[in-house]
């Protein structure tokens, strides 16, 4: 491993220097891009932290793994009180959700280094970990190299391999199957993603399926809370359609979907979540040429005089499930694969999306052998879906029986991860 490592880390430099120049523009003019470089270049600083206790740390990208991690890293800080926890993201996103939801459970909030070695140590010598757990299949061979040597075990949980995402990897077994036996266990989602990261290279003495942590996440609002958020957008009780995580393309199928369910349901509303930020000015142009009155969250605009809000704040997405009708899934009329459906399925609400839906193959799977989820073929099937959901009532209760049982027989990834790092 040694001479991968090396072989690896001259690669990259090597690429680094090649690739200078965009780097320095991307520096320049894109803001995201300069999140927390400093830091991911190994410049931590002082950690803060309590040497005398034992640091445990929890690595999740961006915002959907660190809404995955959430009741995890709580259940963690209860079942190991005298530990320091630490929590990295990637995102400048990542971060913003990070430090909103968990800034009072764990010791520290940071960067995840560059896949240097120079900076993945300067990491390790800064936070000292003694255990680390990476949410999802994120795989970095100098920082779990380099763990491996300092005597860091190194956990992937809640990880996930798609049919497609397969393929590439498998192409490159011969690079993964080295790298994936530093870990000291790889937890998958799925019996199914479990037998294709062994395909891979996995060492099949320590990678388990684990379940979805997403399974094992708590509605973060009561009753009440639910019917302050209804008032506060003043739905009035109306019905809502909650359009999540589009992405480019998708908010036209959304919009022409909705103006179709409005010819029979004037009164229902809508609100459009685009996935990224940087769309939101050209998703309002969208909403100028739709005829419909809109809109945006960021303004405190409710429902009362506007058919549709877009949502454009951060972290908001999944407490707006709570007060939605029905929820449609972006990224799955694009080329993305789709986004998690137990997202919305948390709530009770069913859940309708595209027919690309690869990265969360078997969860739609499942959910679709019941009516908690459905797949729409094409966009008019998709219209025609929620006007099913919005008028046949009897439908619509089970689909919403559907999710709340799904979720009561799949809990157990938290308990599951908590008693591995028990031992």
């Amino acid at each position: 491993m040694f001479l991968f490592s090396l072989v690896y880390n001259i690669v990259l430099i090597l690429l680094s220097v090649l690739l200078l120049p965009v780097i320095i523009l991307a520096l320049i003019i894109v803001p995201k891009f300069r999140a927390g470089f400093w830091k991911k270049l190994g410049f931590y600083g002082s950690s803060k932290l309590d040497n005398k206790k034992d640091t445990i740390f929890f690595h999740a990208v961006s915002v959907g793994e660190v809404n995955a991690i959430e009741a995890l890293v709580k259940k963690t800080r209860e079942s190991f009180p005298d530990s320091n926890i630490v929590l990295s993201t990637t995102t400048k996103t990542g971060q913003e959700i990070a430090n909103k939801k968990l800034s009072s459970t764990v010791d520290a909030i940071t960067y995840f280094p560059f896949d240097y070695f120079f900076s993945v140590l300067s990491f390790l010598n800064t936070y000292k970990p003694n255990r680390i757990i990476i949410a999802e299949t994120e795989i970095w061979p100098d920082f779990v190299y380099l763990a491996k040597k300092l005597n860091i075990p190194v956990y992937i949980v809640n990880g996930r391999l798609s049919p497609h995402s397969y393929n590439g990897y498998k192409r490159f077994s011969f690079f993964f199957k080295p790298v994936l036996s530093q870990y000291a266990g790889i937890f998958m989602q799925t019996k199914g993603d479990m037998e294709r990261i062994l395909e891979v290279g996995a060492n099949p003495d320590i990678t388990r399926a684990m379940g979805n942590l997403k399974f094992d996440i708590a509605p973060t609002m009561n009753g009440n809370d639910i019917t302050k958020l209804a008032i506060e957008l003043q739905l009035n009780g109306k019905k809502m359609i909650a359009a999540a995580s589009t992405h480019k393309g998708e908010d036209e199928i959304v919009l022409d979907a909705y103006k179709k369910v409005k010819e029979e349901f004037p009164d229902v509303k809508l609100l459009l979540a685009p996935r990224h930020p940087e769309r939101y000015d050209a998703v309002e142009n969208l909403l100028k040429e739709s005829g419909f009155s809109y809109g945006r969250r960021s303004k405190k605009d409710t429902f009362a005089n506007n058919d549709i809000l877009m949502l454009d704040t951060m972290g908001e997405l999944m407490k707006m499930f709570s007060v939605c009708h029905l929820a449609f899934i972006g990224g799955s009329f694009s080329t993305t694969g789709g986004h998690n459906p137990l997202e919305a399925n948390i709530w009770g609400k069913p859940v309708l999306s595209g027919s690309c839906v690869f990265n969360f193959k078997d969860i739609y799977e499942y959910l679709t052998k019941t009516k908690a989820a459905k797949i729409s073929n094409t966009p008019d099937e998709l219209a025609q879906d929620m006007k099913k959901l919005l008028s046949d009532k009897k439908y619509y209760a089970q689909a919403c029986l559907d999710t709340q049982k799904i979720f009561d027989e799949n809990k157990g990834a938290v308990k599951f991860v908590i008693n591995e790092l028990k031992k």
